[in-house]
């Protein structure tokens, strides 16, 4: 069976495009800004809080199973979620190594 594609008019295409476009700008500009000693906890951080792509990978997963499109959307939804929850996870061991930097050693 063939996944049936929503088509997007011309405008709202060029919109996604151009939020895209500048996000990515803007993202640059923000990260090339930070100190490099403040880089490792936001970076740390931000990966924390995209667990937010984890539940839409789980909806997209489950959208496409569900709905009887094909394998292929199943795999890029399966895809998404284990390199989001990827993602979380070092996200939050590179936060837990930094904060046992700064513990006091006991003797």
């Amino acid at each position: 069976m063939i996944a049936v594609l929503p088509t997007l008019s011309p405008e709202v295409l060029i919109a996604a495009l151009s939020v895209f476009v500048l996000s990515i700008f803007l993202g640059f500009e923000l990260i090339s800004k930070v100190p490099p000693t403040l880089h490792t906890p936001l970076m740390s951080g931000a990966n924390a809080i995209s667990g937010i792509t984890i539940v839409g990978a789980l909806v997209a997963a489950n959208v496409a199973m569900e709905g009887g499109r094909s394998s292929l959307a199943a795999g890029i939804g399966v895809l998404a979620l284990a390199l989001a929850t990827i993602n979380v996870v070092g996200g939050f061991l590179v936060t837990g190594r930094m904060l046992a930097m700064f513990k006091k050693k006991e003797r």
